[in-house]
C-alpha cells in the first residue's frame, strides 16, 4: 500500500471492478465535527484497505490531506477513499461540514447514489444538516443516519436518535442500540444478537444479556412496524398484527428494499475510536443501498443544447463521465475527479471535454479534445493506476488541461454536455491585491487555477472601482483561498471593498464651453453652449442637438457629444458616473480655420462641467434587491436587521416547513458582510440571494466617505 498521504501516484494497482452492479457510491455529509472524516479513517482499516487510522489532530488522514484541512483540523473539500467489502467496491465520499463549503458536499452528491448522515452523539442535529437532509429528499436519495463518537463524554444515544426523527421525520428508526452495560458492543435489532468489539474488528458475535431484553424487545418491535409500514406487500402488516411472526429473512429484504426506495432510513450508532458500528455500516452500505443501476444518471444535451435519449449505466454505451472535482497536485499537475455515468473510459483514448453555463462565475464556455493517457482510483490524495473505469464508478484522471469541475467528458465522434448541479451563489466579496508587481503574474496564475476547480468561487473585475473581487461563500471559504493563492507564491492583501456609485444632477443648468488657444499655425476654436436636465432613474444618458442657422457646423455636433459624454462617463469632482441627465446643445460658435473634432471635444466637455458646477451632484448609491429564506422564528431579528441597513421590506410570505420569504431593498453598501452576519443571526439557517435593482440618492452621511474611497 502507497503511504497514505503521498501527494503523487502510488505503486500499487487500484482495484476496478468490472459491473456497475458491484459499485457503492456513498456521500458522508453532516456538521462539521460530527466525525466523519474520522469514521472514514476507521471504515478503511475495517475494510483492509490501510493498516493503521489516520488522525484529523496530526493531519494524516486519507481525506483531509489538502494543507488547508491539515491546519483548521476540518475538512475543506471533497475526497473519495475506496474499499472492498465482500465483492462490492464502495467508494466513500467524505465532504466538509461546514457550510461554507457547501459547494463541494452538493458535488460529492452528484458523485453519489446515497448519502450517509453523520451526527454526533454529543451535539445533536443543526439546521444545516437539516436542510441537507431536505435536499436529498427532493433529489430522492436513499439516506442512512449513523450517530458517531459514543465515547464522547456528553453522548446520548437515545436522545440524538429522538432529536433525528423529530429532524428527519419519519421512517428514521434504529437498527441497532449500544449495549447497555456500555461495553463497546451493539445489540442488533433484526438478528438479536450482539457485536462485541471489545477485541477489535471483526465482531465477536454473542446472545444479548438480561439487561438489553426489554430495551431491545421494544426497539424490535418498532422497527418491525417501520418496517411493514414501507413493505411492498401489503398484506403482511395485517399477518403481523394478527399475531404471525415475521421471519428476519423477510424483514431484512423488505428493509433493504425500503432503504433503496428511500422511503426508510435506518440509524446505526458507531464509534470510530474502537471500530464500534464499522461491520454493520459496511454491510449495510453494500446490501441495502442501491447500486448505479438503480439511481438514473442526470440528463445530458449536445453542447448545443438538442436534448439527448436519457442515459443508462451501461458499461457498453455512450461514454458520458462528469468533473466533481479538480485540484492541482504540486507532482502530477491537474488532477480531475470524475464519475462516469455511461460507457467506460480507459486510457490511451481520445475524449471531448464540454463546459458551459458558468460564464459568469468566470468559467468561458468551452469545448476541447484531450486525450486521457492514465486512468487512477484515489485513495485520498494517493493515485492507483487502474486499467479502466465503467458506468457508475468514480475515478481520477490527469493533465486533462481544459477540464474544469462540473464539465462533461464525452467521446469526441459524440459530444455531449451533462446538465449541470445547482451551485450555490457566493456572496461575500473580497477585495484583494497582490502586493508587487512580480505577484501579479503569479496572482492570475493561481486565480486561473482555483476557479477552474471551484465553480463557488466568483472573480469579478470591478471596472468602476478597479478592484479585483473574489465572491466567496463565507469567511472560511475565503481564507482557504487567500492561504491557496500564497501557497502558489502570489503574495495578496485584502483591501475594504468599495461600491461603485454614480451621480446625477441635482437641477437644471446651463453650461459655456470655450477652447480657444493660438500658438502659431493653425490654432484651436470652439465654443458650445449647452443645458444639461436631470431625468428619472435609470433612464440612462440623452444628447439633444437644438442649434439652429449652422452656429456648430454639423460635423462637429457629433464631436460636442462625444466630448459631453466622456467627461459624464469620467466624473466630475469626486470620479463618479454621472447618469440620467438630457444634455442639450443650444448654441455655440467655430472657427473657419481654427475648429476641430478635438477643439469641439474639449468645449463639449467643458460645458458639461460648467453646468455641473452652478447646479451641483447628487450621489447616488446602489440598491439591491434582497430575497431573505429563513425559520419564522427569526423572522422578526431579520426584519430589525434590515432596517437597521437602511433596507425598505417590501413584503413577507410563508412558505412550507414554517418558514418565511422577506423580500426588502438595501443599499449594496450594507450588504459587504451580510452573507457572515446572516448567518450569525439566524444559527445558519437562513439564506439569501440578491441582485441589482436600481440606484438611488444617497444620505449625506455616506455619500461623503465613498467619494474619499473613491479618489484613493
Amino acid at each position: 500500500m502507497a503511504d497514505k498521504n503521498s501527494r503523487t501516484s502510488g505503486t500499487a494497482a487500484g482495484f476496478a471492478v468490472d459491473e456497475p452492479g458491484r459499485v457503492r457510491n456513498v456521500a458522508l455529509v453532516g456538521p462539521s465535527g460530527s466525525g466523519k472524516t474520522t469514521l472514514t479513517e476507521a471504515l478503511l482499516v475495517a475494510a483492509h484497505a490501510v493498516n493503521r487510522a489516520g488522525s484529523v489532530v496530526e493531519g494524516t488522514t486519507v481525506c483531509d490531506h489538502d494543507e488547508a484541512a491539515i491546519r483548521q483540523q476540518r475538512s475543506v473539500s471533497l475526497a473519495v477513499a475506496p474499499v472492498v467489502h465482500g465483492d462490492v467496491k464502495i467508494n466513500l465520499i467524505d465532504t466538509p461540514g461546514y457550510a461554507d463549503f457547501v459547494g463541494e458536499v452538493r458535488a460529492g452528491l452528484r458523485a453519489a447514489d446515497a448519502a450517509l448522515f453523520v451526527v454526533s452523539a454529543g451535539h445533536g442535529v443543526d439546521s444545516a444538516t437539516v436542510s441537507l437532509w431536505e435536499e436529498c429528499a427532493v433529489a430522492g436519495l436513499p439516506r442512512a443516519v449513523v450517530v458517531s463518537r459514543l465515547d464522547h463524554a456528553r453522548a446520548d444515544v437515545e436522545a440524538t436518535i429522538t432529536a433525528c426523527q423529530e429532524a428527519f421525520g419519519a421512517g428514521v428508526l434504529p437498527l441497532y442500540l449500544p449495549a447497555a452495560d456500555g461495553d463497546p458492543a451493539l445489540i442488533g435489532l433484526v438478528t438479536r444478537r450482539r457485536y462485541d468489539y471489545a477485541n477489535g474488528h471483526p465482531p465477536r458475535l454473542s446472545d444479548p444479556g438480561p439487561e438489553d431484553a426489554e430495551r431491545l424487545r421494544a426497539a424490535r418491535d418498532a422497527l418491525i412496524e417501520g418496517v411493514i409500514a414501507e413493505s411492498e406487500d401489503e398484506s403482511l402488516m395485517d399477518r403481523y398484527l394478527a399475531g404471525e411472526p415475521v421471519s428476519d429473512d423477510v424483514l431484512i429484504d423488505d428493509l433493504e428494499k425500503a432503504v433503496a426506495r428511500a422511503t426508510f432510513h435506518p440509524v446505526i450508532p458507531a464509534c470510530a475510536e474502537t471500530g464500534v458500528g464499522t461491520a454493520e455500516i459496511l454491510d449495510g452500505i453494500a446490501h441495502a443501498f442501491p447500486s448505479p443501476l438503480e439511481h438514473a444518471p442526470p440528463a445530458a444535451t449536445t453542447p448545443d443544447g438538442v436534448p439527448l435519449p436519457r442515459l443508462s449505466p451501461d458499461p457498453d454505451g455512450p461514454l458520458a463521465a462528469e468533473i466533481v472535482h479538480t485540484s492541482v497536485d504540486s507532482y502530477v499537475g491537474r488532477v480531475s475527479l470524475a464519475r462516469v455515468f455511461s460507457g467506460t473510459l480507459s486510457p490511451e483514448r481520445p475524449v471531448h471535454v464540454s463546459g458551459h453555463g458558468l460564464a459568469e462565475r468566470g468559467h468561458a464556455d468551452h469545448d476541447a479534445d484531450e486525450r486521457v493517457a492514465h486512468l487512477y482510483s484515489p485513495l485520498g490524495a494517493t493515485l492507483r493506476e487502474v486499467p479502466h473505469c465503467v458506468a457508475g464508478d468514480v475515478c481520477a484522471l490527469t493533465k486533462l488541461t481544459s477540464a474544469e469541475t462540473g464539465d462533461t467528458v464525452s467521446d469526441p465522434g459524440d459530444p455531449m454536455l451533462i446538465e449541470p448541479w445547482q451551485m450555490p451563489e457566493p456572496l461575500l466579496p473580497v477585495a484583494v491585491a497582490a502586493q508587487t508587481r512580480s505577484d501579479e503574474d503569479a496572482l492570475a496564475r493561481n486565480l486561473s487555477r482555483l476557479v477552474a476547480g471551484d465553480p463557488t468561487l466568483r472573480l469579478e473585475r470591478n471596472a468602476d472601482t478597479h478592484q479585483l473581487v473574489l465572491w466567496c461563500m463565507g469567511e472560511a471559504h475565503a481564507e482557504v483561498v487567500l492561504s491557496q493563492l500564497r501557497a502558489g507564491g502570489a503574495e495578496v492583501t485584502v483591501e475594504p471593498v468599495r461600491i461603485s456609485h454614480r451621480a446625477t444632477f441635482a437641477t437644471s443648468a446651463d453650461g459655456h464651453g470655450r477652447h480657444v488657444k493660438q500658438s502659431g499655425g493653425h490654432g484651436q476654436y470652439a465654443v458650445c453652449d449647452v443645458s444639461v436636465e436631470p431625468l428619472e432613474r435609470g433612464a440612462g444618458v440623452e444628447f439633444v442637438n437644438r442649434t439652429v442657422g449652422g452656429v456648430v457646423p454639423h460635423q462637429f455636433i457629433p464631436s460636442v457629444e462625444k466630448g459631453a459624454l466622456a467627461q459624464l462617463k469620467q466624473g466630475i469632482g469626486n470620479d463618479d458616473p454621472i447618469v440620467d441627465v438630457r444634455v442639450t446643445l443650444f448654441d455655440g460658435k467655430a472657427h473657419s480655420v481654427d475648429s476641430s473634432d478635438a477643439a469641439f471635444q474639449t468645449a463639449g466637455a467643458l460645458a458639461v462641467k460648467d453646468a455641473a458646477a452652478k447646479a451641483g451632484l447628487v450621489t447616488l448609491e446602489p440598491l439591491d434587491e434582497v430575497v431573505v429564506r429563513l425559520p419564522d422564528a427569526y423572522l422578526g431579528a431579520v426584519l430589525g436587521d434590515l432596517s437597521a441597513r437602511r433596507g425598505r421590506v417590501l413584503g413577507t410570505e410563508s412558505v412550507a416547513g414554517g418558514h418565511s420569504i422577506v423580500r426588502a431593498e438595501v443599499p449594496a453598501e450594507e450588504l459587504v458582510r451580510y452573507a457572515v452576519q446572516l448567518r450569525g443571526l439566524t444559527s445558519g439557517r437562513a439564506s439569501f440571494t440578491r441582485r441589482h435593482a436600481r440606484y438611488e440618492p444617497a444620505p449625506h452621511r455616506t455619500a461623503a466617505p465613498d467619494r474619499a474611497k473613491a479618489k484613493a
